[in-house]
This record gives C-alpha cells, structure tokens and sequence, in this order.
C-alpha cells in the first residue's frame, strides 16, 4: 500500500513540473519599475490587427522594466489613428503602459 501512495505522489509531482516546465520563460511578474503610470519600451514586429477591438498583437522582444522575456501579446490601441498607420509584419518601436489588466499603446515610431 506504501509502495501505491509514493508511486503516486511521484506521478503526480511529475506531471505537475511538466505542466509548469511548458511555460517557462513566459513569467510576466511586475518588475522593479512597475509603477502606476510607468512607460514601457520595446521593439518588435506586428502580427495582427483588430480595428473593431482597437488591439494590435506584436511579437516584441523582452522588456526590461518589467523583467519580462520576448512574446507575443496583444496590445490595446488607444488612438484609433495609430492603429490605422500599423501593417502586418511592419517593425515597430513602441511605448505602452499598464492600465488595469489591459497593456495600452501609447506611442509607435
């Protein structure tokens, strides 16, 4: 009956470091400058645009001040205008910032 129950537990413990090994490099914790009202930089290359949600997905390399690793997200757009200047595939350098749970395009060049 012991030999069950640790047979188990080590299943369980292995399927549980396996679930969390596929996420790795993809913790998005606050970093030191996670301020309210701080601006973020990075760069990267647009891959979708939702005009009727006014977002726009970027594959972005990693950003520092928030100690988080490359991906790719979704941005809320806050001006309209910018979202009709992006294309897909176009390299951009951006500026955004926490609003809530939503990250906010502040400035693209």
């Amino acid at each position: 009956m012991k030999r069950i129950a640790l047979v188990l537990s080590v299943t369980l413990l292995a399927a549980s470091a396996l679930a969390q090994s596929d996420m790795k490099g993809m913790d998005i914790k606050p970093g030191k400058s996670d301020v309210k009202g701080a601006v973020h930089k990075a760069s990267g290359v647009v891959t979708k645009l939702d005009p009727a949600k006014s977002k726009v997905t970027i594959r972005h390399g990693p950003v520092q001040t928030l100690n988080w690793p490359a991906m790719t997200m979704a941005f809320t757009v806050r001006d309209k205008a910018t979202l009709e200047k992006l294309k897909k595939d176009q390299k951009i350098d951006f500026e955004f910032v926490q609003q809530g749970k939503d990250y906010v395009l502040t400035s693209v060049r």
